[in-house]
C-alpha cells in the first residue's frame, strides 16, 4: 500500500515537471519563468526548497544528539528569511532585468566578480545538492527496502529530468505540490510520534534533561551562537533563493513571500526537531541520523505512513531541484558566457545549461557519498559563499557602491581566514564560516573606505 502511494506520487511529481517545461525555450524562461508569481507561490516554493533534508531529517538527528539547542539555532534561519523580506525584498523591482547572481555582482564588480560569483555558486549548490542526494538513497532505502545507490539513481533521475526540461516552471509548480504534502506530513508525524510515546508529559519526562537546556548535550554557549551564526549567514542570499526574488510580479508580492516563508520556518523547525526527541525515547540505541525515517517507520499505519514517506521524499527532491538549478544557471550563465565573450547564442545557453545539470547531479552524487551527515554537508558547504560572496552580495543590493578592488580584497581575506581558521582551530566551537565572513566584511569596508577617501568610488572603469 505506502510502496503504491510513493509510486504514484513520483509518478504525479514527474508528469507536472515534464508538462509545465514544454514551453521552455529561453535562458530567461529557464531561469525565472517570466516573472509572474504571486506572494503566496513565491512563499510554497521558497518553503520547500529551504526545508531541505539538512532541516528536517538532520534537524531530528541534531536534536536526537544534543537536544532542543538544535532548534534554537536552525531559527537563525528563520530570522535570516525575515530580515531579507523585510530590508533586501522590497528593493528587487530594479533588478527586473537579472537572472543570476552573478548578474547583480556584474554590475558593481565587474566581469571578474560576475565569474568569481558563478564559480562558488557551483561549488556552494553542488554542495548543497549532495546533502540532498545522500538522503534520497536514506529515504529510499529505508522505507522502500531499496540499496542506497537505487534511491540515489531513482531520485536524482527524477528531479535531474524535470529540472533539465522544465527549469523554474517546472521546480515552482513541483515545490507547490511539494509543499503542501510536507507541511501536513511532519505535523501528523509528530502528533503521532507523541501519542506512541504516551503523551508530552512522558516525553519530556523520559528525555535526558540536558537535551531540554541551551547549549545542551556536549556543547558550549560560544558552540550555540557559532551555530546559530552559522545558519543566519550560510544560506542568506545563495542562489536559489536569489533567484525566488526575480520570479515575482512584483517586489511586493517578493517580500511577502519570503517574510511568509521566514515565519512558517519557525514551528515547522520545532516539529522536525522534536521528532527527534520522540525518536530517542523510542529507541536510545538509534543511529540518530536515521529519527525521523524511525519514527515515521515504527509509529504511523499503512496508508499514512505512505503519504508522510512521500511527504520526506518531497523535503529532499525540493531543495535538490532548486540547487540543480542554480547551479547550471551559475556556471551557465556567470562563468561559460562571459568566458565566451558572448558569442553563445540564447538557445546555446540553454543547451549548455540543460547539460550541466546532469554533470551537477553526477559530482553531488560524488560529494555526498564522500560526507556521511547531510547536516555536515551543509555546513561544509556553507564555507564556499558566505566568507566570499555574502558581503559584497548584500552591499550590491542595499545600494551601497564599491568597486571590485573592494570586493577582490574582501574575498581573499574570507577564503584565507577560513582556510586558516578551519586548519588551525578545527576543535573550536566557532566555525570557520563566521570567521571567514568578519574578515570579508573588515577589509571590504576598510577597502571601499580608502577608495572613497581618495575619489575613486565604483565607477565603470571598474567594471570592465
Amino acid at each position: 500500500m505506502d510502496q503504491l502511494v510513493v509510486t504514484f506520487y513520483l509518478a504525479c511529481v514527474l508528469a507536472i515537471g515534464l508538462w509545465s517545461g514544454r514551453h521552455v525555450k529561453s535562458m530567461e524562461q529557464f531561469a525565472v519563468a517570466g516573472r509572474s508569481f504571486t506572494s503566496l507561490v513565491i512563499f510554497a516554493t521558497l518553503s520547500a526548497s529551504f526545508i531541505g533534508d539538512g532541516f528536517s531529517i538532520g534537524n531530528a538527528e541534531k536534536v536526537y544528539l544534543f537536544g532542543i539547542v538544535n532548534i534554537f539555532a536552525l531559527w537563525g534561519f528563520s530570522l535570516k528569511e525575515i530580515l531579507v523580506g523585510t530590508f533586501i525584498a522590497p528593493r528587487m523591482d530594479r533588478f527586473r532585468d537579472v537572472i543570476s547572481v552573478g548578474d547583480i555582482m556584474k554590475h558593481d564588480y565587474g566581469i571578474l566578480g560576475k565569474v568569481i560569483t558563478g564559480l562558488f555558486s557551483l561549488l556552494l549548490c553542488a554542495g548543497i545538492v549532495g546533502a540532498q542526494v545522500g538522503s534520497m538513497g536514506i529515504v529510499f532505502h529505508v522505507f522502500l527496502g531499496m540499496s542506497p545507490l537505487l534511491g540515489i539513481l531513482i531520485g536524482c533521475g527524477i528531479v535531474i529530468a524535470y529540472t533539465t526540461i522544465g527549469g523554474m516552471r517546472a521546480i515552482v509548480l513541483t515545490d507547490i505540490v511539494q509543499f503542501i504534502v510536507l507541511a501536513v506530513a511532519m505535523p501528523v508525524t509528530l502528533l503521532l510520534g507523541i501519542r506512541s510515546v504516551g503523551g508530552w508529559d512522558t516525553l519530556i519526562t523520559a528525555v535526558p534533561a540536558v537535551h531540554l537546556t541551551i547549549p545542551g548535550a556536549g556543547k558550549t554557549a560560544i558552540g550555540f551562537i557559532s551555530l546559530s551564526l552559522t545558519f543566519l549567514l550560510g544560506e542568506t542570499l545563495v542562489p536559489p533563493y536569489v533567484q525566488r526574488l526575480y520570479i515575482g510580479r512584483n517586489a511586493g508580492h517578493t517580500a511577502r513571500g519570503i517574510l511568509f516563508s521566514g515565519i512558517f520556518s519557525i514551528p515547522f523547525f520545532a516539529v522536525t526537531g522534536l521528532i527527534g526527541l520522540v525518536a530517542l525515547v523510542l529507541n536510545p540505541q538509534l543511529d540518530a541520523n536515521l529519527s525521523l525515517p524511525y519514527v515515521i517507520r515504527e509509529v504511523l499505519p499503512a496508508g499514512i505512513k505512505g503519504i508522510v514517506i512521500a511527504g520526506v521524499i518531497s523535503i529532499v527532491m525540493s531543495s535538490a531541484d532548486s540547487f540543480l538549478n542554480a547551479a547550471s544557471i551559475a556556471l551557465t550563465h556567470d562563468v561559460v558566457k562571459p568566458f565566451a565573450r558572448n558569442r553563445i547564442g540564447p538557445r546555446q545557453e540553454l543547451i549548455i545549461a540543460k547539460t550541466t545539470t546532469l554533470v551537477v547531479g553526477i559530482l553531488a552524487v560524488i560529494f555526498a557519498l564522500s560526507i556521511r551527515s547531510v547536516l555536515d554537508i551543509l555546513i561544509f558547504a556553507y564555507n564556499f559563499w558566505a566568507p566570499v560572496i555574502l558581503v559584497p552580495l548584500t552591499a550590491a543590493l542595499l545600494g551601497i557602491h564599491a568597486g571590485r578592488r573592494s570586493f577582490l580584497a574582501g574575498a581573499s581575506a574570507g577564503i584565507a581566514g577560513t582556510l586558516i581558521w578551519n586548519s588551525t582551530a578545527a576543535a573550536s566551537d566557532i566555525n570557520g564560516l563566521v570567521i571567514g565572513l568578519f574578515c570579508n566584511m573588515v577589509v571590504f569596508g576598510l577597502v571601499a573606505t580608502v577608495d572613497h577617501s581618495r575619489g575613486h568610488p565604483a565607477g565603470t572603469s571598474q567594471r570592465e
